[in-house]
């Protein structure tokens, strides 16, 4: 469900870099120019997910949000993989003497082969459903069974003479999930061995509930997956024979009363060895370990979060990494240390956030430094961090001269009393702090999200029309170890929203504040934030603006939500406790509700159901629908409108 914002500003001082034979830089492009771009979850513009630029084969067209490719090439790019009508077929490059592989698949059976459930896709980022080996001479596909999920019918074409229905099963919370398992087919022999995922102890404690992230390993005669439990906290990185199913643990991970991290970044050395980013510590940190799952070493033991590894030389046994142990856990910092996990050296100046481009031998690196408040400065610097020649320094002349203010970094203190949270706050350019401005709050909050490296940045565009924009980052949040994220565990739409508030309130002091005046908006995550925020907080909040919001999180998917959550039997009161209809006859301030009647991933029900709730507590509220869009929010033209009738003085 997490989303970035449409039309974030991704900037950048040095563009690429060439560097030489001898380790050093020889070409560099240096880019000045702000580009506009959409983030959304790593997806394109239009809502579908790019092509990687490694896969073999031809181009494919990209599927749609939650959806895999339904092609897969092998690497010599001389046979393909085909998913049509929910069975696989072989065959040529080009399609040619196609042969069906399955035959079991079909609609009335509500059987998938060579395809991912849509849960699968949305929640745990399953874009591939096929795979073939390496040397190209195994297959591994998903078979899933939805005979036991239940359907969720979706009216599209709604602006149409007639309308058509959109059915897929769709696993919510409590309800059957969908039956998973992996085969693979054998091109040599044509016969087909099914994964034993559910091998040893997954037998009795509900592992292989959840089967993902596969892959091939680096020699090619292993199959890859992970696989967890239903509550997933409880998370194994697998080994397959391919020629007989068994398996094998090669790692695991336990958070017993909170959840595992679904996708452990993992770094090969060679074929034998690799470096995985584990929260054993309760902070990110790098382990090795050879491919038999022996721990080699504590590569790293930092009370931060290890972002990623950078670059390793094996031959030196040494790793670049960055880490969120700056003056700020915001501020990235580049670190070297050796294999061994001694002789760990920072390279970077704490009190700046770091871009890195470092060269092909790790002799030099290009250090773009800036925080929230100071733009970026670009530097070339030796393998120990020491300057050796200034690249390129911001000039804010014309950011003064048109009266733009940098975006000010603020800390306050989380609902508990205790713990040190961050935010922002954006200006108008004609600030004055003589007069009184209204407060918007632009919000997401979810579990997991947030938390991003500061950078120097535009004020929102949104302040020049007279407000000063404002976002917290509370618990539950990335970047500060696990147990701040697990502050929300079984308590969404309480400790998030508890801080939003808490953020709002640490604004008192600033005399051109009007804390009378203040509205919050989101999308998704972030609709269902500002409708408890407001429902919650009437005397925080006067307004807000709620798109796409799941408004009980019994109406959302399975894995998204038992994962934060834990599963319904052992949380009801959690649930109740986070459901927006129980507070809907504590409505004081304006509410903007806005939904796309073909939503797919957050549906229109949940929205309908606050509808009821609000009309049952004779609450006036305002609505705004969206006829045949999907996931989206609601028009910013509109959103303004609403909010300048809200928050009049």
């Amino acid at each position: 469900m997490a989303s970035a914002a449409a039309g974030s500003v991704v900037r950048g001082t040095v563009s690429s870099v060439t560097w030489g034979d001898d380790g050093r830089a020889v070409s560099m492009s240096i880019r000045g120019k702000d580009v506009i771009v959409d983030l959304a979850t790593f997806r394109m513009s239009d809502g579908k997910l790019p092509e990687p630029a490694d896969r073999p084969g031809p181009r494919r067209n990209r599927p749609d949000r939650g959806r895999q490719f339904s092609v897969v090439y092998t690497p010599k790019g001389d046979k393909r993989a085909e998913c049509k009508d929910r069975n696989v077929f072989i065959s040529g490059p080009n399609g040619e003497n196609a042969y069906p592989i399955t035959k079991d698949g079909s609609v009335p059976n509500r059987i998938k082969n060579g395809v991912a459930s849509w849960v699968y896709g949305e929640e745990l980022d399953v874009r591939e459903a096929m795979w073939f080996s390496p040397d190209g001479k195994y297959l591994a596909y998903y078979r899933f069974d939805e005979s036991k999920v239940p359907d969720y019918y979706l009216a599209l074409d709604q602006r149409k003479l007639q309308s058509s229905l959109d059915i897929e099963a769709y696993p919510k919370v409590g309800a059957p999930n969908p039956s998973v398992q992996i085969f693979v087919y054998s091109l040599l022999n044509g016969t087909t061995t099914r994964v034993q995922a559910e091998f040893g102890a997954g037998k009795t404690d509900d592992l292989a509930h959840y089967l993902y992230d596969v892959s091939w390993s680096p020699k090619g005669d292993e199959l890859l997956f992970v696989r967890t439990n239903r509550k997933q906290n409880t998370r194994e990185w697998c080994a397959a024979n391919p020629q007989n199913g068994t398996c094998r643990i090669i790692h695991r991970e336990v958070r017993p009363g909170s959840w595992v991290d679904n996708h452990p970044e993992v770094t090969w050395l060679g074929q034998d060895r690799f470096l995985i980013i584990t929260e054993r510590s309760g902070f990110r940190n790098l382990e090795q370990y050879d491919f038999q799952g022996k721990k080699l070493s504590t590569v790293t033991n930092l009370n931060a979060e290890v972002e990623r590894v950078v670059k390793v030389d094996e031959k030196a046994g040494i790793v670049w990494y960055t880490a969120r142990d700056g003056a700020r856990p915001s501020l990235r910092q580049l670190h070297r240390v050796r294999l061994d996990g001694t002789d760990d050296v920072r390279l970077t100046d704490p009190n700046f956030s770091h871009t890195i481009n470092l060269s092909a031998r790790g002799d030099f690196f290009i250090d773009t430094a800036e925080t929230t408040e100071l733009p970026p400065v670009t530097t070339l610097r030796d393998r120990n961090g020491k300057e050796k020649l200034k690249l390129n320094e911001s000039d804010l002349t014309k950011f003064k001269q048109i009266g733009l203010r940098p975006v000010e970094r603020i800390e306050f203190t989380a609902a508990d009393g205790a713990t040190k949270c961050y935010g922002e706050l954006s200006f108008p350019s004609d600030f004055d702090p003589g007069k009184s401005y209204p407060v918007l709050v632009s919000v997401y909050a979810g579990p997991d999200s947030a938390g991003g490296f500061e950078r120097f940045q535009m004020p929102s565009n949104l302040a020049e029309h007279g407000y000063i924009i404002a976002s917290f980052d509370g618990r539950g949040t990335q970047g500060r170890g696990k147990a701040f994220k697990d502050a929300v565990y079984g308590k969404l739409g309480i400790v998030e929203i508890d801080d939003q508030a808490a953020g709002v309130r640490s604004l008192a002091n600033r005399s051109y504040i009007d804390l009378k005046r203040v509205g919050i908006f989101g999308t998704s995550y972030g609709g269902y934030a500002s409708a408890m925020a407001l429902l919650r907080y009437p005397d925080v909040f006067a307004a807000a603006s709620c798109s796409s919001s799941v408004t009980d999180f019994r109406n959302y998917d399975s894995i998204y939500t038992e994962r934060y959550m834990g599963l319904l039997g052992d949380n009801l009161a959690g649930y109740e406790a986070g459901s927006a209809m129980k507070y809907a006859d504590q409505l004081k301030g304006r509410m903007m509700l806005f939904f796309g009647t073909a939503d797919n991933n957050v549906h229109p029900s949940n929205t309908m159901q606050l509808i009821a709730a609000l009309q049952r507590a004779r609450k006036n509220f305002e609505l705004q629908a969206g006829p045949d869009q999907g996931h989206s929010g609601l028009n910013m033209d509109r959103m303004l409108e609403f909010f300048y009738g809200a928050l009049r003085p």
